[in-house]
């Protein structure tokens, strides 16, 4: 009696119970992971497509034009006389007011 209680079950989970794992990875893949990388990909083309006289939004909201491209490092002019400098990789996007 205490024989049959030791084995392990019999059968399997069959071949849903089998490609089960690898549906939740084609999953993540088509739903997760590969818009973002496309996205990703869109944000590097737009960074290094940059120039002067764009309007662009950083990622913490400011708006300003390109004024001057310096390696990694913009200037942006907020107001008439205001500008500021930033990192390229903070530039979110063009502005579309």
């Amino acid at each position: 009696m205490l024989h049959t209680l030791l084995q392990a079950p019999a059968g399997g989970g069959g071949l849903i119970g089998m490609l089960f794992p690898f549906l939740i990875i084609v999953v993540f893949y088509f739903f997760l992971i590969r818009p973002q990388v496309k996205r990703q990909k869109e944000q590097q083309k737009f960074i290094e497509g940059l120039k002067e006289g764009q309007e662009v939004v950083t990622n913490s909201g400011i708006i300003g034009k390109v004024t001057k491209i310096d390696g990694p490092v913009i200037r942006l002019m907020v107001d008439e006389k205001t500008f500021i400098r930033v990192v390229k990789s903070s530039i979110q996007g063009e502005y579309k007011g």
